[in-house]
């Protein structure tokens, strides 16, 4: 199952997000919470998460800086937990501060994972690429 569409949710007072019940079965297997490389954090589904980091890592030598540089990015910043029986998911602290999240967030559909967003960053990101999407699409040769 993809995940898509956006969500306007908040945060109760302990930091956890209450995952749309439509959504929450996806997760039956546990979830990955990861920071995201655009900022935001995400809901990653924990084989979806091996697959993303054994596909950002895959064309380069495990030795290299770069691949122990991504490497760690990838798995010092994500963390295994599960849902609650209502349905919530803990954010960490870390990532709280790491992805500016407040109170009031958005759980956006990006496919593989829901990112989880700063309402307000949010919006203005979706501005911005609305604004910009018909230069987007004609850098790879599509028309709006």
């Amino acid at each position: 199952m993809a995940f898509r569409g956006t969500y306007d949710l908040t945060l109760d007072a302990k930091n956890r997000l209450t995952v749309p019940s439509k959504l929450r079965a996806s997760f039956a297997e546990g979830v990955v919470l990861a920071l995201g490389l655009d900022g935001g954090a995400a809901l990653w589904r924990p084989a979806d998460y091996e697959a993303y980091g054994a596909s950002a890592l895959g064309g380069l030598h495990p030795l290299s800086p770069e691949y122990r540089q991504l490497n760690r990015f990838i798995e010092g910043n994500a963390f295994d937990t599960e849902l609650d029986g209502a349905g919530r998911v803990m954010i960490t602290p870390r990532v709280l501060e790491r992805a500016a999240l407040q109170r009031e967030v958005v759980v956006a559909g990006a496919g593989t994972c829901l990112e989880i967003w700063d309402r307000q960053t949010y919006r203005d990101m979706d501005e911005r690429t609305l604004a910009e999407l018909p230069e987007l699409t004609a850098r790879f040769g599509h028309t709006p």
